[in-house]
């Protein structure tokens, strides 16, 4: 029997003539911690061509969880970040944030408060991500009361580094506590938009890396289509004394971040390039999948043959090491795609499974909890066996 595939529910801040229409669904009948080769098959073109898949009211363990999540790419095999999950340095911005599954380490608990007796782990201290500790600024205490927070850090699941990004990643709701809605705040320094948007307690906000692409203006799809990104080795430590903009989308540019000769032993050969954009598998569409923190360069290829040059920005190429510059140009291309219409915050409930095109959608942690708010969910990606594949020429001549 087919699976059924109805549309997820949208939030009222969802703008319905931008919103993609294809964005989302909610999978019945189909048990995703068993399921028949037929059945994955539909999930995940179901996947690539939705980017986000939700399955309701799931019973999921550790290893049913990791079974599905590598069903997506069968030659993988460890953790995204690696098993270790941080290159073993607690420098790391993400090491507060991930507990391992003993018994499969491709498994994470993530969440808040303290955890006892979790499948093979006596204590787990928890600490939801929170902007207070990222940003270069923050809300007040006193606004914070009242419900004001912020997007933590729009992001891919990536190490950026050595391993490559996973297809999919998927999210297991386990503990999930009630409170009042927040309301996220856009701006204050960096950014006079005023924009805010009321989501969830504790919301995941993703965004279509598609629509993204497809409301830039042409000299800005331009751009994306011949450019590439390198990467600082081990970005998430070079990152870490850095302080990100008040919409959660990059770093402020202080010259704060860890000097390359103070990282962790790097190679060269292990620092990732990627593209701008990457080629949907199933749709053939162009998603922009950028991790603008963790960004330190951009490549750009000179214009096609016969390409109108007027208006085009680095029309010859350009390879472009100003850290300040590739910020500047990343939060040009990638802001419009973070605003409030296009904002999909999932509102968890308990035993809810999401999984999500981490090749398709960026997303953000959000919001913030008090310290006796228990959250437990289970996270599984894994570092894919392939790269992504960027634009093909027919690709660049179209759009540039």
């Amino acid at each position: 029997m087919a699976i059924e595939l109805a549309p997820i529910t949208l939030p009222a801040s969802a703008s319905p003539s931008d919103f993609d229409p294809n964005f989302g669904r909610e999978v019945k009948g189909v048990n995703p911690g068993e399921f028949t080769p037929e059945q994955f098959k539909e999930i995940e073109t179901a996947l690539y061509t939705h980017g986000i898949l939700l399955f309701r009211d799931v019973s999921l363990t550790p290893e049913q969880q990791y079974a599905l999540t590598k069903a997506f790419d069968p030659e993988s095999e460890s953790y995204g970040h690696g098993n270790n999950k941080t290159q073993s340095t607690k420098k790391s911005v993400l090491h507060p944030d991930l507990k391992t599954i003993p018994r499969v380490p491709q498994v994470q608990l993530i969440g808040n408060g303290m955890v006892y007796n979790h499948e093979g782990l006596e204590t787990a201290a928890l600490k939801h991500p929170s902007h207070t500790t990222f940003h270069k600024t923050r809300v007040s205490a006193e606004d914070e009361a009242l419900g004001f927070t912020r997007f933590y850090r729009w992001h891919i699941d990536a190490a950026l580094y050595d391993y490559n990004p996973p297809r999919a990643t998927t999210l297991y709701g386990i503990i999930v506590p009630g409170g009042d809605r927040q309301t996220i705040r856009y701006s204050d320094d960096d950014d006079l938009s005023g924009e805010t948007l009321s989501v969830p307690l504790g919301t995941t906000a993703f965004v279509s890396g598609k629509k993204m692409f497809e409301i830039l203006p042409p000299e800005l799809k331009s751009l994306a289509v011949r450019t590439s990104v390198r990467y600082a080795p081990h970005p998430y430590v070079w990152m870490a004394p850095a302080r990100a903009k008040s919409d959660g989308l990059g770093i402020v540019n202080d010259g704060l971040e860890l000097p390359l000769n103070e990282l962790p032993e790097w190679e060269e050969s292990k620092i990732k390039t990627l593209p701008i954009l990457w080629k949907n598998p199933v749709t053939g569409e162009l998603h922009f999948q950028v991790h603008p923190c963790g960004a330190q360069e951009l490549i750009v290829k000179p214009l096609p043959s016969g390409a109108s040059r007027l208006g085009a920005l680095y029309p010859d190429g350009e390879h472009i090491k100003d850290l300040g510059k590739v910020r500047e140009l990343l939060h040009l291309m990638q802001r419009p795609g973070i605003a409030p219409g296009l904002v999909y915050p999932h509102d968890w409930k308990e035993r809810d499974l999401v999984v999500f095109h981490n090749r398709g959608l960026l997303h953000s942690v959000v919001g913030a909890f008090k310290p006796d708010q228990v959250r437990a969910f289970h996270q599984c990606n894994l570092a894919a066996s392939d790269l992504p594949a960027g634009p093909t020429e027919q690709d660049i001549i179209a759009w540039a």
